[in-house]
Order: C-alpha cells, then sequence, then structure tokens
C-alpha cells in the first residue's frame, strides 16, 4: 500500500512546494484545508504527490499532482484493491477527466460535483464593489455604516484570539440552538483549530470591531500564487451588512497587501441553496468545475 501520513503543520513549506505551484485547483488542495478537515492524509510518489482523505464519511483519492501522475493512478489504484475499498477520485478538472478516460479507456464512471465547485471572484470586483450588479451589496454595506459609524477593522492577532474565540462559540451556540439536528462539529473543529495554528498555516484574517465588540470575523490562506482561499467568515446576529463589510474589507486588505493577487477563492456551496444564491449575488467570474471519478469493476457509481 502506499505510505500515506497525516499532514502536520511543520509540513506546510514541504506541501505548498507542490500545492502553490499547480494551477488553478480547486480548495481542496490548500494546505490548511487538508490539515484542518478531517482526517486528510498525503505521500510522494515518483515525483507525484497523492492524498487519501475523507469525505462524507466515504474514504476516496484527491487527484494527484505532478508532472507525470499515470504511475501514481496505477499505484492508488492498487492501493485501494489492498484496503479494499473501491477506488474513488475526487476534484478532478475537465482536463484530469480527460487524461484518466485516455489511460484508463472506459474504466471509470464519471460525474460532476456540482454542490463542490468553487465560486472564483476578481479581488478588485470584491474589493470596490463597482457597477449596478453589486449595488446591493454597496447598499448593505451602507446600512452596516450607518448603524456602526465608528467600526474598526483589525488583523486577527494573538492579543484579539480569545474575542475571536468567544465570539464564535456564541455564535455556534446560537446556531446550534435555533437548530438542535444541525451538525456544525466538523466546522466548529476546524475554525477553532485554525485560530490555534493560525501562524502555522499561513492562515491571516481580519475582524469588525465596533464599541469594544467583535461583529464579524473572516480568515484564509494562499491556494496558489494568484488565488487567496477565503476558508472563513462568520457574523455576530443582528448586524445588517456585516457580512458584506467583512467581505468587501477582506478583499481590500488582501488588495493592498498582495498587489500581484488576482483571485479569491470562496469555495463551494455544499448544495445548501441559501449559501449557493448568496455565493451567486456576488457575480462570480468564473467557477472551478469538479467531477468524481469511480472504478467501474468496483462495482460502485461515484
Amino acid at each position: 500500500m502506499l505510505n500515506f501520513s497525516a499532514l502536520k503543520p511543520e509540513d506546510k513549506t514541504l506541501y505548498d512546494a507542490f500545492l502553490l505551484h499547480c494551477g488553478e485547483r480547486g480548495c481542496e488542495y490548500n494546505f490548511a484545508n487538508l490539515y484542518l478537515w478531517g482526517r486528510q492524509k498525503a505521500t510522494f510518489h515518483e515525483g507525484n504527490l497523492a492524498f487519501f482523505c475523507q469525505f462524507n464519511r466515504r474514504s476516496v483519492y484527491l487527484f494527484p499532482l505532478g508532472e507525470n501522475v499515470k504511475p501514481t493512478l496505477d499505484a492508488i489504484i492498487s492501493d485501494a484493491r489492498k484496503r479494499g475499498i473501491p477506488c474513488r477520485l475526487t476534484s478532478l478538472s475537465k482536463a484530469d477527466q480527460e487524461n484518466l478516460e485516455a489511460w484508463y479507456p472506459g474504466q471509470f464512471y464519471f460525474e460532476p460535483d456540482r454542490d463542490g465547485f468553487d465560486y472564483i471572484y476578481s479581488i478588485e470586483a470584491l474589493a470596490e464593489l463597482k457597477g449596478k450588479k453589486l449595488q446591493r451589496k454597496r447598499n448593505h454595506c451602507n446600512r452596516f455604516h450607518l448603524m456602526h459609524p465608528h467600526y474598526t477593522v483589525e488583523p486577527i492577532t494573538e492579543e484579539n484570539t480569545p474575542g475571536v474565540t468567544a465570539m464564535l462559540e456564541q455564535w455556534y451556540a446560537q446556531k446550534k440552538a435555533a437548530d438542535p439536528t444541525a451538525s456544525f462539529h466538523l466546522e466548529e473543529a476546524a475554525i477553532f483549530q485554525a485560530l490555534r495554528h493560525r501562524e502555522e498555516l499561513g492562515m491571516e484574517g481580519l475582524i469588525l470591531k465596533d464599541k469594544g465588540h467583535i461583529l464579524a470575523m473572516t480568515m484564509g490562506s494562499m491556494l496558489s500564487n494568484n488565488t487567496f482561499d477565503v476558508q472563513f467568515e462568520k457574523a455576530a446576529e443582528g448586524h445588517d451588512g456585516a457580512y458584506a463589510v467583512i467581505n468587501r474589507e477582506f478583499a481590500r486588505y488582501l488588495h493592498e497587501k498582495y498587489p500581484n493577487l488576482q483571485w479569491l477563492n470562496r469555495e463551494d456551496d455544499l448544495g445548501i441553496e441559501g449559501l449557493r444564491q448568496a455565493k451567486l449575488s456576488y457575480y462570480p467570474d468564473h467557477l472551478i468545475e469538479k467531477s468524481w471519478a469511480c472504478l467501474k469493476e468496483d462495482g460502485y457509481e461515484c
């Protein structure tokens, strides 16, 4: 079997040598996401980078990264057989799917993963909110300004992390009380882990404050040389426009700090209709389309 190992924060430099230079990829290939969400593991094989992950309680393999991934795909198929699990590959781009079909003609099922498509925005568009299409977002920001004329924006630091933690604890408590059947376990664990290992994971974030109270927070990290992945964004209840303002302020902050940054990846919508509409309302430049691939001989469709 392939010798997969759990990722550790101190491994970031090693893996980023691949991850930051692999072209446009989905948020699954962000090191912080790989570390924070579930039991993700990785290994180097034949000069490529392979991943073994857990998605929706299923064991899956991310499509491997490298110059010539065919030997690693052969090894992944063999690894799945030895583990006694179906060979499922996820996060395939259109080019990945075409290559897989060329290398293994007729051997895989393919299925688009619409709920996993990432929303990609021009950083300038989100920083400036210009044009008729984004008038409603400007209106939300203006209402927030009226309610909180003296609000401030601060980077997340070691000093204000306890306040961010308290704000998030209250946010999750309110959501759980409102819907006891909802599951926030994975997200809650990931966001607090992100705060604990923020510097090691190369994560950056902002908070909105007014009269000493934290009203909103956001955090993310680099996905590639020209794309920043916005991984978390929360706003306290009862502050109209807080989400629009923290979104805009983070785009401005990143645009000023990293002049060569072109895109913000605001990740997927998980198939949640309200979340999908919210992401579409910012008019993404494009979506990163992804597919599943499942080996037909295993007898499972994707």
